[in-house]
């Protein structure tokens, strides 16, 4: 397996994240080393909180919360998915499937020996998360998510099927502003009107990453975490366009801090290659999809629900577990805005609510 590493120096200079870092090495499929980066900040002694991370982005993402999550005396651990962030990136797109994922991050875990967690996920953290939850159900003593899920849709008709794949697979060319548009008009991943209506909006997404070998994972990034004008945005993504990313003068913070993990387009597999395997529509992770929706239908550690409740992609997330996970019950689910990227539009008041979950539920 032909494997990347991000060379240090690209992380210079980044704007308020201090961290030591922490490297666990594991074994891939065929035999290859990867190592995975984490943060461990807070009390050696506190209750940890898992906090894991998505797509295009990386446990930068909590940079705001930890201060938070410290004085309130919870240990935070933060990895790096592999291919993001200070972790190694596979170079292929077949190394990016939700199974390779998940078995990653298990070893990662066991290795590090992590028990007694509350696990916290949104986007990619969660579809993964949620699944080494199934895994190594008793290093868990809680579980919450925001903004993500556990797409799990066997009964879609054929036609969606195939309408979708061949949408995927066609000549339309997409822009970054083209696919936002289609994207930002979902309401989740189904509704009463149209079930599928999500999963065909989100295949705009698909498409783009995959068609796109150069992904701007910081102007994305930064597009949904601080207020952008509009030109300066343009012109920073036509200079990436123009292999001049590093020089734009256009660049903000959060820009810098998302593109850093990938010196070249190279470094981006992960960015491209993840969104395809989203299991919006029925693929090979079916089963362990079912499999997993069985061992939340009788999972009864404290559930919460926390999510922004604005979020496009993710709006209702929070339906089929409140419906079928016995372990929500009684518990203050919140939506509290934010956007997708909410640990970082609201970073003290979801640091709060996690907080008050993990000491409230000891």
């Amino acid at each position: 397996m032909k494997i990347l590493r991000t060379p240090d120096h690209c992380f210079d200079g980044i704007k308020d994240y201090p961290f030591e870092p922490n490297y666990t090495v594991i074994q891939t499929q065929d035999g290859s080393n990867l190592r995975i980066h984490h943060i461990d900040e807070g009390p050696a002694d506190g209750p940890i909180l898992l906090a894991m991370h998505g797509q295009p982005v990386w446990s930068y993402l909590y940079a705001r919360m930890i201060p938070y999550l410290v004085k309130s005396g919870v240990r935070i651990i933060a990895p790096d998915l592999p291919g993001y962030g200070k972790s190694d990136k596979p170079a292929s797109r077949a190394d990016y499937s939700y199974q390779c994922q998940v078995d990653w991050m298990n070893q990662w875990l066991v290795k590090n020996d992590f028990s007694q967690l509350t696990f916290f996920g949104q986007d990619w953290g969660g579809l993964i998360g949620l699944r080494m939850v199934v895994d190594n159900s008793h290093r868990f003593d809680r579980v919450a998510m925001g903004n993500t899920g556990l797409p799990y849709n066997p009964d879609t008709p054929a036609h969606v099927v195939d309408d979708i794949l061949a949408f995927r697979n066609g000549p339309e060319k997409l822009t970054l502003a083209s696919m936002m548009k289609q994207v930002s008009t979902m309401d989740g991943f189904s509704n009463e009107d149209n079930p599928y209506a999500g999963p065909q909006k989100f295949a705009y997404w698909q498409k783009y990453t995959w068609d796109t070998q150069d992904v701007p994972a910081g102007i994305i990034a930064s597009s949904q975490m601080e207020t952008r004008n509009k030109l300066a945005m343009a012109a920073e993504l036509l200079m990436g366009n123009l292999g001049l990313r590093n020089l734009s003068p256009f660049r903000t913070d959060i820009t810098r801090a998302y593109e850093a993990p990938f010196p070249s387009p190279a470094f981006k597999m992960a960015v491209r290659a993840m969104p395809s395997q989203v299991p919006s529509i029925p693929d090979r992770s079916l089963e362990a999809q079912k499999k997993a929706w069985e061992f939340f239908a009788e999972f009864d550690k404290p559930f919460l629900c926390v999510g922004a409740g604005d979020d496009p992609v993710t709006n209702g997330f929070e339906k089929t577990f409140l419906e079928k996970v016995p372990g929500t019950k009684g518990q203050p689910h919140e939506m509290i805005g934010g956007g997708h990227f909410f640990q970082w539009a609201r970073a003290e008041k979801l640091s709060e609510i996690l907080s008050r979950f993990v000491h409230d539920n000891q």
